[in-house]
């Protein structure tokens, strides 16, 4: 992969006509913080005090500190810094500072009670609607407010704790809480998809500099020279995961990276997480219940390490993170780049597993609407993809509004994931939207696909 010599980016992004702007970044701002509020809440509402002050894993943070913690950074960063409103409770800064206290720690801070964090959430909401009334959404001297971009900012905030959330439900042993119907199941065609799709070389726009919402590490746009590769045309599901646990690929350091290997041995790494064996058949455990795996469903639960042994297994690799954009966004027949793989429409329940609409992936090949223009399926939903890349600042990155969301993070030290999961919401997950980890990370609900380079003659 490398950087062509200048040429113009060229993404689309669709925009109202001017005299409707307005009206619709607050109609859009005003959804997107309903919704995530709804899906907090029912996270919370549906556990006792106990469980909701209780830390089920040292991984995560108690569910009450996370809702509170919302709360917090919508007080914050809307009501404070972008509204120019009074601190409704500046004591509880230090308190719900994400920085300043290890999730490992969090249970012996003197958090808010249920009811009291549900009332501080609830009364920080109402300010921040007064300030969505009144905004200005040119941004004048305030650029958080320009095309509400705070808004935008803190609906993705909650949802992705909300999605935090919803693995430490995963986590939490007991009775089944939540529930939701099964995903659509594939479609007539899936069985005759081909096992991966070609990608041509040549010149994209990676990256954003015009959807209004998009974070600071997404920008800004730059053309990438990439060159010819194949990518699996769907994520590598339970089946082929079980083949690779089978042929002894836990036992053979050829397959691991060094400090995978070494990761391996030290946690007794045998199967995906919430995994376990029943004679022949392979159980998991989803949110308080126990299965049997859907062979047919992507893997999930495996860490980059597990995906990144896979796939030198497969006799593949891991795509990179300009790999898999290229594939999720560039359009041969245009020469764009899109916002997601089917165009720039938002996401519909057609398109995509997302939003917590289902409780696990969908089996591979499923929603054919939302397939790229490559051909492949299932880019944006169902699992995070792991990629090849390390968490790094596009060319010309200018952090905003604060360093500790994306700046303090770069490096080698995490591995970018694509594409979001059924636990992300579409607010947070678009084409150029940028997750990353530790590589050991496995309670996230991260999968992948894999890749290889093309031939000479297949490249053109």
């Amino acid at each position: 992969m490398r950087e062509t010599r200048h040429v113009q980016p060229r993404e689309t992004i669709s925009e109202p006509a001017p005299d409707e702007r307005h009206s619709v970044i607050r109609a859009k701002a005003a959804a997107a913080l309903e919704t995530a509020r709804r899906r907090s809440l029912a996270l919370t509402d549906c556990l006792d005090d106990d469980q909701l002050l209780a830390q089920h894993s040292p991984l995560m943070s108690p569910l009450i500190w996370d809702l509170a913690h919302i709360g917090n950074q919508e007080d914050l960063w809307l009501v404070r810094r972008g509204g120019g409103r009074p601190a409704l409770r500046p004591d509880l800064d230090p308190l719900y500072d994400a920085f300043r206290h290890p999730r490992a720690d969090r249970p012996a801070l003197p958090l808010l009670a249920p009811d009291a964090a549900r009332r501080y959430v609830h009364d920080v909401r109402e300010r921040a609607l007064d300030v969505l009334d009144a905004a200005d959404f040119e941004g004048g001297e305030n650029p958080l407010l320009a095309d509400g971009f705070v808004f935008g900012m803190i609906a993705q905030h909650e949802q992705q704790h909300d999605e935090t959330m919803l693995a430490t439900h995963q986590l939490r042993t007991g009775p089944a809480v939540l529930d939701a119907p099964a995903p659509p199941a594939a479609p007539h065609d899936a069985g005759g998809l081909p096992r991966e799709v070609p990608v041509p070389a040549g010149p994209f726009t990676m990256g954003t500099s015009a959807d209004p919402w998009a974070l600071d590490n997404e920008r800004p746009a730059h053309v990438v020279d990439v060159a010819g590769f194949w990518l699996d045309t769907v994520p590598v599901d339970n089946a082929a995961y079980a083949d690779f646990i089978a042929d002894g690929g836990y036992a053979d350091p050829r397959w691991w990276h060094p400090d995978g290997w070494k990761h391996r041995q030290e946690a007794d790494l045998a199967a995906p997480l919430f995994w376990e064996r029943d004679g022949d058949t392979w159980l998991r455990r989803r949110f308080g219940r126990t299965e049997p795996v859907r062979l047919d469903q992507p893997v999930v639960h495996v860490s980059w390490y597990e995906a990144d042994a896979y796939a030198r297994w497969a006799g593949r690799r891991l795509p990179t993170e300009a790999e898999w954009e290229k594939a999720a966004r560039h359009d041969p027949a245009d020469g764009r780049s899109h916002r997601y793989p089917w165009g720039d429409a938002d996401p519909g329940p057609e398109h995509a597993n997302l939003g917590q609409r289902h409780l696990s992936p969908a089996p591979g090949g499923a929603y054919p609407a939302g397939a790229a223009p490559c051909g492949a399926r299932q880019l944006i939903g169902d699992v995070w993809e792991w990629t090849a890349s390390g968490f790094d600042p596009y060319p010309g990155f200018v952090a905003f509004p604060y360093r500790e969301y994306s700046e303090v993070f770069f490096g080698p030290r995490y591995r970018v994931l694509r594409g979001g999961a059924f636990a992300a919401d579409a607010v947070a997950c678009r084409g150029t939207f940028r997750n990353w980890d530790h590589p050991i990370r496995r309670q996230i609900f991260a999968g992948f696909r894999t890749a290889r380079d093309a031939a000479p003659e297949e490249s053109r």
